[in-house]
């Protein structure tokens, strides 16, 4: 969802006239900030202190700081680091260019956070990073109380799309190539309830729930009906609202892709009581049976956090039991991190930092021992490999391209000798399995080439062929991390469900 918000980030700046630094020292540089983990934070300030010294021999550049830290954080932190030009929160990304231009003129810091949504992110421009994949937001906010997570005092309570606004921005983007989407939630099955009782609900969602089945269900199987849409994934599903008829939806809509990435955070009972999370294991469990019965291809991911206040070596083991059982194709591991304001900050049993991170290690070396195992289950399987751009770190010393196949895993394969441009769809054998990825080293089967792959071309053509604004920090003094990677395999983005 960031990563989304950062490509509306990057259209509303190009919008109002700013164009790619590239290789140029850059007048304006943008931090688009997460608040889930203590190491944003940490992060931020210290690549804010290493371009001090940037800012300082260049006059007239400007730093701005958005997102979610800033949403907490406000206006401690032009305190901190006062060389900080603008500040602006969740709800205000539309304001970027206008605040830029006044604290510009005004030659002060301006800070604006508000407290609730002002313009829904969705209408807002963006520049899109991929010209064959997209991300597509249905709802923004959440209504959860988990007593770990800070985004719903961040984000806001849950706000749905209505469904032709987001079948209307699907449509506009298969126009232009795109063969994928991602449809993203907060916590993207409850879709629906941001509409408050049915019978107040729109005309278009009470017909997409005809039959009882859920609003989030019914999207999945419109999107279906979306001509030149080859795939449909989603991210983050709550447990609590993972329906038997999202699972039927899934299985018999053909463009939504066999993966789920299902949110565990803990195998205990008691500790998922503690964490306010309202399933328990057997639920959990019996969700993954039910979608393996009716997607036995599917390949399921999760979130886990390991050191939860009180959580004991029972509680722990009961993880690693869920992890066995279901058997995960990849995770990401979490070592729980104190959020001042949260619940969970302030309840006894914090657990030592040494014992959180043995348990995390175990959990980790379990999860590579089963993703290695699952991937391995994949070899001589012939699979469509969505062609992708800069997924493959290595691709250029081993002449390998690299993709999606329709279960989400990476492949890497041998470059054929026809030209493949990512967009485009190849066919291939797998020929080897690591816990984090396949390669298939035979001949390419074969190749299509696609719309979104003429789309990608002719991005390279022209201005449209830069490369996007940067997702990540800068590489401006960037300090090393301060702690330990916070995740084992991992194959989805991370999000608060």
């Amino acid at each position: 969802m960031n990563v989304h918000d950062s490509e509306r980030l990057s259209g509303l700046l190009e919008e109002a006239g700013y164009v790619r630094a590239g290789d140029a020292e850059p007048d304006v540089v943008v931090f688009n900030t997460c608040a889930v983990r203590e190491n944003a934070d940490n992060r931020l300030y210290g690549n804010l202190g290493h371009l001090r010294p940037v800012k300082d021999a260049h006059p007239g550049m400007q730093i701005a700081v958005g997102g979610c830290l800033a949403q907490k954080d406000r206006d401690a932190i032009v305190k901190r680091a006062p060389w900080v030009d603008v500040v602006f929160g969740t709800h205000n990304i539309g304001s970027l260019p206008a605040l830029l231009e006044r604290a510009r003129v005004q030659r002060e810091a301006q800070v604006e956070i508000e407290e609730s949504l002002v313009t829904f992110p969705s209408t807002l421009p963006t520049r899109r990073e991929s010209p064959y994949a997209a991300w597509v937001s249905i709802s923004v906010g959440c209504n959860n109380t988990c007593t770990f997570c800070i985004v719903p005092s961040l984000r806001g309570k849950e706000r749905d799309r209505r469904p032709g606004e987001i079948l209307a921005e699907i449509e506009a983007l298969v126009a232009e190539g795109v063969l994928e989407v991602t449809l993203l939630g907060q916590n993207v099955n409850a879709y629906g309830s941001g509409f408050g009782a049915l019978a107040a609900a729109p005309d278009e969602v009470r017909a997409m729930t005809a039959g009882g089945q859920s609003a989030f269900a019914g999207l999945l199987r419109a999107c279906g009906a979306v001509e030149g849409l080859e795939r449909v994934r989603f991210t983050s599903p709550h447990p609590k609202d993972f329906t038997d008829d999202v699972i039927a939806a899934m299985a018999e809509t053909p463009n939504v892709m066999p993966s789920l990435h299902m949110p565990l955070q803990a195998g205990s009972d008691a500790v998922l009581r503690a964490m306010r999370r309202s399933y328990r294991q057997e639920r959990y469990l019996g969700i993954i049976e039910k979608v393996r019965a009716a997607i036995p291809d599917a390949a399921i991911t999760t979130d886990i956090i390991v050191g939860f206040p009180g959580e004991t070596e029972a509680d722990f083991e009961e993880t690693l039991h869920v992890v066995r059982e279901a058997r995960f194709a990849s995770a990401f591991t979490f070592q729980y991190s104190k959020r001042p304001g949260t619940p969970a900050a302030t309840m006894d049993g914090q657990i030592p930092k040494e014992v959180v991170q043995e348990r995390y290690e175990r959990l980790v070396a379990l999860q590579e021992q089963i993703s290695w195992e699952e991937n391995r289950k994949q070899l001589g399987r012939t699979v469509e490999v969505l062609v992708s751009e800069g997924e493959g770190r290595k691709d250029e010393e081993t002449r390998r391209l690299s993709g999606r196949a329709p279960d989400n895993r990476l492949v890497h394969f041998t470059a054929p000798d026809e030209p493949v441009r990512p967009g485009d769809m190849v066919t291939v054998e797998v020929t080897y399995a690591a816990p984090h990825h396949l390669v298939a080293d035979k001949p390419v089967l074969g190749i299509r080439r696609t719309r979104a792959g003429d789309a990608w071309e002719a991005r390279q053509g022209g201005t449209g062929g830069q490369k996007g604004v940067s997702l990540g920090m800068p590489s401006i003094g960037r300090p090393a991390d301060a702690d330990t990677p916070a995740h084992g395999c991992s194959a989805a983005p991370r999000t608060g469900a």
